[in-house]
């Protein structure tokens, strides 16, 4: 056992542990972000005893964030270092399958609250429109419970593919990117891959539609007031939050663009190109969420109060 582990540490290169150093500190930079709105949130819950629909979603959202990047980090980090420790049955498809599971509910949550803001700020005469804006609030845990349930389906996808990939390398003494290293995309692999890519589909869609009806609902309102000569304040808060909506959109877009990129690249793991698309995915959170921090009064408020004592301790040492 002490041969194999020395061997094993001793293939490691500095080109893999740089590319380890460099994902764990933004893995890491990124899980203080969500744990941040995490803990906030929780204490918001115990003082108050409860939580309005936005920050419940914030809340899972921060969760599902902090656990996929966990294991993201922790699939990468047993790949380049520790490659025999995947050859362990389960740990392969136990790692996999908890990963496929926090990013599709990741991916989900984040569906849910641009769904949820474009009802709640959007303004259109529809009937059903109304109805929904009234009905949110109810609507809002049946949403997350419909996330955890497909999240599940991925999960068991991503299990199984593991479980093949497991069956196929098992034989295999090579070192490195484990994940299919010999695996073939043959009709097996087909139907688990559709169904993963329907589901980002759908959730990214439902984003979009969710974001391009704010964005509309909102210049409509902006020309309302340039009509009616409004007050300059009211309209550069509207043409803000606009700027915002379409930088979340490039922004989403992108990590959708990345995450059929990581499925059309997944036997290339070791490429240059795979190592920038897991790269954007590691930030994508992080950026959303300090996005999301800023403009909730709650967590810019409680992120400015710490900010202080962060910079005095550091300056101390």
């Amino acid at each position: 056992m002490e041969t194999c582990h020395s061997q094993e540490q001793f293939n490691v290169t500095s080109n893999d542990a740089m590319v380890v150093a460099i994902m764990t500190l933004q893995a890491f930079a990124v899980m203080w972000i969500n744990t941040f709105i995490v803990t906030v949130l929780c204490m918001a819950c115990i003082k108050k005893k409860t939580l309005n629909s936005n920050e419940k979603i914030l809340l899972l959202l921060g969760f599902s964030r902090f656990w996929y990047l966990f294991f993201s980090w922790l699939y990468s980090f047993l790949s380049r270092i520790y490659p025999h420790s995947l050859y362990v049955h389960p740990t392969l498809q136990l790692v996999v399958s908890c990963q496929g599971f926090f990013n599709c509910f990741n991916l989900w949550v984040s569906a849910c609250l641009c769904v949820f803001y474009c009802i709640k700020i959007a303004n259109f005469g529809n009937s059903f429109f109304i109805y929904l804006k009234v009905k949110i609030d109810r609507i809002v845990p049946w949403l997350l419970f419909g996330a955890v349930l497909l999240s599940l389906v991925i999960a068991i996808v991503a299990y199984d593919i593991a479980d093949k990939v497991h069956c196929n390398n098992r034989n295999s003494t090579g070192r490195g990117s484990f994940w299919i290293t010999n695996i073939k995309m043959d009709k097996h692999f087909f139907p688990s891959f559709f169904l993963t890519g329907f589901e980002y589909a759908v959730s990214f869609m439902a984003v979009i539609f969710a974001a391009l009806l704010l964005l509309f609902s909102l210049w409509k309102h902006k020309c309302n007031m340039q009509t009616n000569s409004m007050k300059d304040l009211s309209m550069d808060a509207h043409i803000k939050a606009m700027k915002s909506i379409l930088s979340f959109l490039v922004m989403y877009t992108i990590n959708f663009a990345s995450l059929i990129l990581t499925m059309v690249y997944t036997t290339k793991k070791g490429s240059p190109v795979m190592f920038l698309i897991v790269l954007f995915q590691y930030a994508f959170p992080g950026v959303h969420s300090l996005f999301l921090i800023f403009s909730n009064p709650k967590l810019e408020k409680a992120l400015l109060r710490i900010l202080p004592c962060v910079k005095f301790r550091v300056c101390m040492r």
